[in-house]
């Protein structure tokens, strides 16, 4: 069966769901932002994983490059070109991460451009 995972992150907290074909709900957890916690949390859905989805905040960087460094398909969601479904989308964290993997599954994500680490570290900075 092919699962999707959506985090929605915070400055000290992330919120995980995990969906599965049918958006059957796997998995949910606020979790410190402690990568160890994060990749146990996915690691049981690892082989089925179709892809993480990560809110891009200004923060998004170590959990990206840590979850690339694992072997994980990462999709950085682009707030701002998601806004044609806002309506939908809902105002607590549990439901945005599950918003973010049901984005995934149904395939109609829009995505943000992931720098390559040795990158993004001068691109922030500019910012």
């Amino acid at each position: 069966m092919k699962v999707y995972a959506g985090i929605d992150l915070h400055s000290s907290n992330n919120y995980i769901a995990i969906i599965g074909e049918e958006d059957q709900r796997l998995y949910q957890k606020r979790l410190p932002n402690r990568p160890e916690r994060i990749l146990e949390a996915l690691e049981p859905f690892k082989e089925s994983l179709e892809g993480v989805v990560v809110e891009s905040t200004y923060n998004w960087y170590w959990l990206v490059d840590r979850l690339q460094d694992e072997g994980y398909r990462v999709h950085l969601a682009n707030p701002s070109a998601i806004k044609q479904y806002q309506g939908l989308k809902h105002k607590y964290d549990k439901w945005d991460s599950f918003w973010l993997a049901h984005l995934r599954r149904l395939n109609i994500l829009k995505e943000g451009y992931i720098y390559p680490k040795d990158e993004h570290g001068s691109v922030s900075e500019v910012v």
